[in-house]
């Protein structure tokens, strides 16, 4: 057994256990079948997220493994993505090198025109906000499987 066949039925024991607590939340109003049917579906397509800590799907990590479901997105033409690039060297918006992470603009901001600044938010703005995540348990459960508290086994 390999170790996607090992998350598949870890999350699948997961989903199965929560499903008590999900069906009593009166505005998920779906049956067993349909939970199962819908863990079926994420299983057999590979849209279930894989073991690591990469918080990829398994359809991401090995795309070859699973059906094509997801229909590709339309892509731009070459002449949009020359003139985006010609825009972003002038601007300096493009990575000064693999190593730093920063774009050229951050490195030499003297060289290219002053980029806008965005509008922040208040402090008062930022705690209510954070009053409400932590009210509606809209706030990380830990940093190893991205849960929030209200998605929290």
């Amino acid at each position: 057994m390999n170790r996607y066949s090992l998350s598949a039925i870890t999350l699948a024991l997961a989903a199965l256990t929560t499903g008590h607590a999900l069906a009593a939340d009166a505005s998920v109003a779906k049956t067993r079948e349909q939970v199962q049917a819908e863990l079926a579906e994420a299983i057999r397509t590979g849209n279930i997220l894989a073991n690591g800590e990469a918080g990829l799907k398994a359809n991401e990590l090995s795309p070859g493994l699973y059906p094509a479901t997801q229909s590709a997105a339309q892509g731009k033409t070459r002449e949009q993505v020359q003139s985006e690039l010609a825009e972003a060297i002038r601007t300096g918006n493009i990575l000064a090198d693999g190593q730093s992470g920063l774009k050229l603009n951050q490195l030499n901001p003297g060289r290219y025109p002053a980029q806008p600044a965005a509008q922040g938010k208040t402090r008062e703005q930022v705690k209510a906000e954070l009053a409400q995540a932590i009210r509606t348990g809209n706030t990380l459960a830990n940093g190893e499987i991205g849960f929030t508290l209200n998605q929290h086994i």
